[in-house]
């Protein structure tokens, strides 16, 4: 059966070589914009850490320095040791909440990273001494009681500052990058990767507890007396270095600020509420776990070598399981994926410890463990939690002591 001509279009019958017509033009269709960019902090978030850095570089030295000792505004030597401290704890806390807070990863070990940075500047110190130990020699002291005639291998940068700074990064960076690549590549998470982590710094704890390792046994290192020269028990050198603190932990602050609002951070957290999703989605997740977890290392590095010429020692115990797992509670206390609360946390929690350990020490430990349990119960988003949203935690409390 043949079609007729008169049912082909016009343009066809007269010219059945020309080509098809095109379709109609589209609408123009309007450009995707992406949201701006948030800043990094608000205005009130940058009115706050300016005014942190006042109280650190200005307030603090002048009501320390030149306010006299019998002013009520003198801040005494011990009240400026003890911020001092607490704001290398805070780092900790800070260093705490980019892997567990962030990336979902509950580290018991990060006691170590914060011991090993100790450590290194401790070593530092000591070669500092020179001459002016109890013994009179270029070893220290704990060398010449044990009769050592020479430095170990590990102590061959240790009397140089610039490679004292260097290795107070790589040692806990390198250790970190060794584990986690390891327990990462297996894919060790949730309570098996805590236990393997107090596991290491527990087998470190007795290694560095033996006098043949040459790191001072059980008394570790200390009577340090200068750095870079200048001695360490003046007005002026505590205050440099409660300063330094103050600005590693504001720029530390910075720093997990811009990387949890970029989109490695928002990696992060996807990773710690859906891995497998993650995963679905193109991404390998052991780049972004072992380069958080070595960053966290290193912040709990710099942490410790802060810490220890304003405390004057450092000693295994500083590698007990319990300093690291009271990471975690100044961590829990203050709020998780806050990176403020966690810093409150620590001035909080050991703020309770120096008044609790002299006021009433045999209370302490009960105090600390009845604090994690109220926290785990009643405030699971901490004291930050608490100040943005009080009514979640008042309804659990109201809840429990309603149960018969």
């Amino acid at each position: 059966m043949t079609r007729d001509a008169s049912s082909l279009p016009a343009a066809a019958s007269a010219n059945p070589a020309a080509p098809p017509a095109r379709p109609p033009a589209r609408p123009a269709t309007t450009p995707v914009t992406l949201p701006a960019r948030a800043p990094l902090l608000s205005r009130a978030g940058w009115a706050a850490f300016f005014a942190a850095l006042i109280l650190v570089c200005a307030v603090a030295p002048v009501l320390n320095l030149l306010v006299p000792a019998d002013s009520v505004w003198h801040l005494s030597d011990y009240l400026l040791g003890l911020l001092g401290k607490i704001m290398c704890y805070a780092i900790c806390a800070l260093a705490m909440d980019l892997i567990w807070g962030y990336t979902g990863i509950l580290s018991l070990g990060h006691g170590l990273f914060f011991a090993l940075g100790g450590y290194v500047m401790g070593m530092y110190l000591m070669r500092q001494i020179g001459r002016d130990g109890n013994y009179h020699s270029d070893l220290p002291d704990f060398m010449v009681f044990l009769d050592w005639k020479t430095l170990p291998w590990h102590w061959a940068l240790s009397d140089s500052f610039i490679a004292t700074l260097v290795l107070v990064v790589a040692v806990p960076g390198l250790l970190a990058l060794v584990f986690g690549w390891f327990a990462f590549r297996s894919r060790i998470k949730g309570v098996y990767f805590s236990i393997i982590t107090q596991a290491m710094t527990y087998a470190a704890m007795l290694l560095f507890f033996r006098n043949e390792t040459g790191f001072g046994g059980n008394n570790g290192f200390t009577d340090f007396k200068r750095i870079l020269g200048l001695p360490l028990a003046t007005p002026q050198m505590r205050m440099a270095l409660f300063v330094l603190t103050g600005l590693a932990l504001l720029g530390f602050y910075l720093l997990a600020r811009a990387l949890v609002r970029s989109k490695y951070g928002r990696v992060l957290q996807a990773l710690r509420d859906a891995e497998s999703r993650v995963m679905f989605c193109g991404y390998a997740p052991l780049p972004y776990k072992l380069s958080v977890w070595v960053l966290s290392a290193m912040m709990c590095g710099v942490a410790g070598a802060l810490y220890v010429p304003q405390v004057g020692i450092i000693n295994p115990g500083e590698m007990s399981p319990a300093s690291s797992i009271e990471i975690a509670v100044w961590t829990a206390v203050g709020g998780r994926a806050t990176l403020v609360g966690p810093i409150v946390g620590a001035f909080l929690v050991n703020g309770a410890k120096s008044w609790l350990t002299v006021t009433a020490p045999e209370v302490w430990l009960y105090f600390l463990g009845a604090l994690f349990i109220a926290v785990t119960l009643f405030l699971p988003q901490g004291v930050l939690g608490l100040l943005r949203a009080p009514g979640p935690a008042l309804r659990r409390i109201a809840f429990w002591r309603a149960r018969p």
